[in-house]
């Protein structure tokens, strides 16, 4: 999957609500060092703050956000599995793990985790658009089985073109404006 994907990663109003201990300076100075690109330091910080308060969910989901970002997607998806076993009405740790198993090339696995996240949150906005790419991955993937089997309808040929047009990562500009995670 592309890199472009979005990421729930700091848009936490429920996580709030859940994290019971962890202090407000200490997760924005993790989101700030985050934000930065200082991810070295955020992991380092986020283990530390998670050590001193393993309960957290919303520390906890940063430091998976962290991983994720190292691309160390095998422990980030540990720590979004163990977030959703404890506490399994989150939407934003489901999300994050079907963004890591598209990564992985996994679509329909992706599929099943996002639904998840849309039944915690219907109105989950990022849950939704990253449905939406991994609805066209499976688009071109069933498209392309067909295609090896014979020749294709035209019209059809030119959807499989077009969504693999839409799958292509595309240049970011010059200077990207800052987005939300």
């Amino acid at each position: 999957m592309h890199a472009h994907w979005r990421q729930a990663g700091l848009l936490l109003a429920v996580l709030a609500g859940v994290a019971s201990g962890a202090r407000a300076d200490e997760v924005s100075d993790l989101r700030a060092l985050i934000t930065r690109g200082d991810l070295p330091a955020a992991l380092a910080r986020a283990e530390l703050a998670v050590a001193a308060q393993p309960r957290d969910a919303q520390l906890r989901f940063l430091r998976g956000v962290v991983l994720m970002d190292l691309g160390r997607d095998a422990e980030a998806l540990d720590a979004f599995t163990r977030l959703t076993q404890e506490h399994p009405d989150l939407p934003d740790p489901y999300n994050n793990i079907g963004l890591l198993q598209a990564r992985a090339g996994q679509p329909e696995a992706a599929l099943a985790a996002l639904q998840e996240a849309l039944r915690c949150d219907p109105g989950h906005r990022t849950a939704r658009a990253n449905l939406g790419q991994v609805h066209l991955v499976l688009a071109v993937k069933s498209w392309d089985r067909l295609a090896r089997t014979g020749p294709m309808d035209p019209a059809l040929h030119r959807k499989l073109e077009a969504a693999r047009a839409l799958l292509a990562p595309q240049p970011l500009p010059a200077t990207a404006p800052p987005t939300a995670r």
